[in-house]
């Protein structure tokens, strides 16, 4: 259990890496060549030299908007700032699907816990956006109680039934002391629920 944690915890690693190398790497690899042919045009064309600071100038922002994408990867600002239905309402746009987040009155808890649950859900709500259709709809709904917190990821039509729950942050769930497990019922819809102890 543990080897397949650290597997796991390796394999996200170097996900990270080769998005850093061959992403935002490469795009300012591209800026600092292009920069050094601006030094070039300045003497010989200026006007060429000023469209060309302007197309470097839109590369650099896009450079930007992957970094920021890359690090809500590795961790999202917002879940720190404003706590996890704001993340997780902020994951289901991102995910590209439409979903209903229910999470009223949820307090704070520990990071680990908060990332835990923000982590499952999204690939879950990734899930559903590879299999679904153009107008589905998801449900979030977070639940606690004195010794429990409880996210449950909803969805009746095709999607969630051929997850493997493996994928979704299962190493993270159980290194908590929490559960996943799969509801799934003909004609119903199909239910993650993940429960973590927090009391």
């Amino acid at each position: 259990m543990v080897r397949s944690r650290l597997a796991a915890m390796v394999s996200e690693r170097r996900a990270i890496e080769r998005a850093l190398h061959d992403g935002v790497q490469q795009d300012l690899i591209a800026v600092s060549v292009r920069l050094q042919l601006v030094r070039r045009l300045i003497e010989t064309n200026l006007e060429e030299a000023i469209a060309t600071l302007g197309e470097i100038d839109h590369e650099v922002r896009k450079a930007l908007t992957d970094l920021q994408t890359l690090a809500n990867e590795i961790y999202p600002s917002l879940l720190d700032a404003q706590g996890l239905p704001d993340a997780l309402r902020a994951a289901s746009s991102a995910a590209g699907v439409r979903a209903k987040v229910e999470a009223e009155g949820l307090g704070r808890h520990p990071a680990e816990v908060e990332a835990a649950l923000y982590f499952f859900c999204r690939a879950a709500l990734e899930c559903v956006a590879a299999g679904a259709d153009a107008d589905a709809v998801a449900t979030v709904r977070v639940t606690e109680d004195a010794n429990t917190l409880q996210l449950a990821v909803a969805h009746d039509g095709s999607g969630l039934e051929a997850v493997d729950p493996t994928g979704l942050k299962r190493g993270w769930i159980e290194a908590l002391g929490g559960v996943l497990s799969v509801e799934s019922e003909a004609g119903l819809a199909t239910r993650l629920i993940v429960t973590v102890p927090v009391g």
